[in-house]
């Protein structure tokens, strides 16, 4: 299984875990493991058309999703999966 590491801000989605396993060998199955065992969190990593949301930066094992094969990009058991809210502001 993958470790999924959980930000603070959805940590209370998650029973307050700072990393949970999920399964899968995509990130999008992975995403779905972790749906079905914590729901309330799909709806702040996905938009209603069901992909990324561009709130949210995806990692696998540091490197941004977006640059690589989005919720297609491969994930294996080793592997760990980011989840990083995007932080807006500044002048």
């Amino acid at each position: 299984m993958s470790i999924v590491r959980i930000p603070p801000v959805l940590r209370a989605s998650v029973g307050g875990a700072k990393q949970v396993e999920a399964s899968g060998s995509t990130l999008a199955e992975v995403l779905e493991d972790l749906y079905r065992r914590f729901p309330a969190v799909r709806e702040q990593i996905l938009t209603e058309e069901g992909m990324l949301s561009r709130f949210i930066n995806v990692y696998v094992n540091d490197q941004d999703v977006r640059f690589l094969q989005g919720l297609e990009t491969p994930v294996g058991p080793n592997d760990t999966v980011v989840l990083l809210p995007a932080m807006a502001g500044g002048c």
